[in-house]
Order: C-alpha cells, then sequence, then structure tokens
C-alpha cells in the first residue's frame, strides 16, 4: 500500500498493491496497520455505500463537530471525480480542492481527513462508491456548500446543464456565505 501527498495537508491518494493473474485479482482494500506505518492512523466506524448514475454530482457534504469525520473513498465500479474541498479557517490552502478521478479500474482511494468538504460526480454509466468514517452519521451536524460554487471552481468533468443534483444539495450556501466550523 503507498500514500501519495496532494496538494493539500493531510488529504492523501491510497493506491493498494494489486496482484493480478489470469483468475484476476486480489487486493487489501483497508489494513489498518498497512495504513500506521504510512503515517495515517484513524479508526473508522461505518461503511458507507452508494449507487450513481452518469452525471449525478453529490456535495459538497460534512459534518460539523463534535461529529466530523475522516472519510476513506474508493470506487466499486465504475468511475467519479472525487473532490475534497479544505474549509480550515486559517489554512494555508482554505477553499482550495483536490480532485482525483477513481474508478473500479486505477483501485486509487482517497483519504479526506475533517475539515474538509467533500463531493463526487459519475462519469461512467453508473458507480458504486463506498467510504469508510471515522464518526456515525448525525443528520443534525451535516453542512453543505454549493457544487458550483465559482470560488471553488471544480471541474466535475461533465457538463453542468447535464447535472444531476438533488433538491438538498441545491440549496447549500456558497463558499462566500458559508461559515466554516473548522480552524487551523
Amino acid at each position: 500500500m503507498e500514500a501519495i501527498k496532494t496538494d493539500i495537508e493531510g488529504v492523501y491518494i491510497i493506491e493498494p498493491k494489486v496482484f493480478k493473474d489470469q483468475r484476476g485479482y486480489f487486493f487489501e482494500s483497508y489494513n489498518k496497520l498497512s495504513l500506521e506505518s504510512l503515517g495515517i492512523d484513524y479508526t473508522f466506524v461505518q461503511d458507507n455505500q452508494s449507487k450513481s448514475s452518469y452525471g449525478v454530482i453529490r456535495g459538497l457534504h460534512f459534518q460539523k463537530p463534535p461529529h466530523a469525520q475522516t472519510k476513506l473513498l474508493r470506487v466499486v465500479e465504475g468511475k467519479i471525480i472525487d473532490v475534497a474541498v479544505d474549509i480550515r479557517k486559517g489554512s494555508p490552502t482554505y477553499g482550495k480542492h483536490v480532485a482525483v478521478e477513481l474508478s473500479a479500474e486505477n483501485f486509487k482511494q482517497l483519504l479526506i481527513p475533517t475539515g474538509f468538504a467533500h463531493g463526487f460526480s459519475v462519469l461512467s454509466e453508473t458507480a458504486i462508491v463506498q467510504y469508510k468514517c471515522t464518526d456515525y452519521y448525525h443528520p443534525e451536524t451535516e453542512g453543505g456548500i454549493m457544487f458550483n460554487d465559482s470560488d471553488i471552481d471544480i471541474d466535475w468533468g461533465i457538463p453542468l446543464d447535464e447535472a444531476v443534483v438533488s433538491d438538498k444539495d441545491l440549496k447549500h450556501p456558497s463558499f462566500a456565505e458559508f461559515e466554516s466550523p473548522f480552524s487551523i
């Protein structure tokens, strides 16, 4: 397993070692000891899975303290662009984002620590996304930022006029209106 640093401190691309042969492949999708040896030490308590079709954008979401979540995401089927936006006041990368293509073919995972808003867009016909969280879901602590905010300027990899977005996600504030509960 390899942890690749991104342009934003704390956000990592995780690449497992994949063993392929004529039968198919095998890999460890999660190994706490391997991650700890790379300096990444989180205790995950909940796994979530979603299925979405082409053009779906989910996000940008986060949970506020005291139930903030670190997430480790991977794609079981299909292809997505996964995005982490730094929302930690005082961070030198506040308002910046990392966008990574995750797919069932490339086996990459994205580790998103607390203090980040998260979202993804589906590039394939369908995508099954699976992710681990360090805290349980608490609806009273959820928050969000508008997915198409021009200050953040995310390239979702799909035409925005084809985006399929939930009513809830269309009501999030802009980045300028947003009041972050996180700071460094």
